[in-house]
């Protein structure tokens, strides 16, 4: 008795159709499985990143620089006062 019959798995399932609708259904189980996707490739992704941590400590790697868009890769000389316009 503490397990579930096909009957009560039956009336689960109309009572989700009738709760849902039969439209909403497939979109639901679609988003249920991307979340699920990205759930499982987070997960690889930190396990990749704690086994090469180990590896990175031993020799660690210069940080590379970005930039934002728009900015110069060389500072302005020191000569030069630098000028911001803010707007408000």
């Amino acid at each position: 008795m503490g397990s579930l019959s096909i009957w009560h798995w039956l009336i689960i399932a109309v009572v989700f159709v009738m709760f849902f609708g039969a439209k909403r259904m497939p979109d639901a189980a679609r988003s249920l499985g991307r979340s699920l996707r990205i759930f499982k490739s987070e997960v690889s992704q930190m396990q990749n990143e704690g086994g090469n941590s180990a590896a990175s400590s031993a020799a660690p790697a210069a940080p590379a620089q970005q930039l934002p868009s728009g900015q110069a890769a060389n500072p302005a000389p020191a000569d030069q006062p630098r000028t911001e316009s803010k707007t408000l």
